[in-house]
């Protein structure tokens, strides 16, 4: 079925390709917006005219590939990298939880430092990382109802208010 949708697709694209010129759009104008974005869709039909972008983001949809090109970087999707590094650190989180709970309460150890690193905290800025999550360790680490997800939550929300942090928390 799917594959039958995407040769329809195709074949209406080039049955349409000479009518496309009238429903072209200035390529200085931004009337349509910047279109389907990236994907499979946006490779095929990758021109301004509306219907182009409907046909784009038809196929985007359909074929559900857009995900897969942002979280890899192809399909003319680009991938700065913090989708992955913010993977890494939550699961590093969710493996190492409890150490680094520890941790934070004792101000420094390996596992907070790996988890500094993951999350894009300079080797310099380090022991200000440190020393605020042990400052504010109540607030990242609240008893009972404590998950790895609401402790990264909490402590993105620290750093970006922190003096020093904050331009690291920004980055990101």
């Amino acid at each position: 079925m799917m594959k039958r949708l995407l040769m329809l697709i195709v074949a209406v694209s080039f049955a349409v390709g000479p009518v496309a010129p009238a429903l072209a759009v200035n390529p200085g104008s931004s009337a349509y917006g910047d279109g389907p974005g990236c994907g499979l869709g946006a490779q095929i039909f990758n021109q301004k005219a509306i219907l182009h972008q409907v046909l784009a983001a038809t196929t985007n949809g359909t074929v559900g590939n857009q995900t897969f090109g942002i979280t890899t970087g192809t399909l003319g999707c680009t991938n700065n990298g913090k989708f992955a590094s913010n993977e890494h650190a939550t699961l590093f989180a969710n493996l190492n939880f409890e150490n680094l709970s520890q941790e934070m309460a004792q101000g420094g150890g390996e596992h907070l430092a790996s988890l500094a690193t993951l999350m894009g905290v300079p080797a310099e800025q380090q022991p200000a990382f440190f020393a605020m999550t042990q400052e504010k360790y109540t607030t990242l680490i609240q008893s009972g109802e404590t998950t790895p997800a609401a402790m990264l939550k909490a402590l993105h929300e620290t750093m970006a208010a922190h003096p020093v942090l904050a331009k690291v928390s920004l980055a990101r």
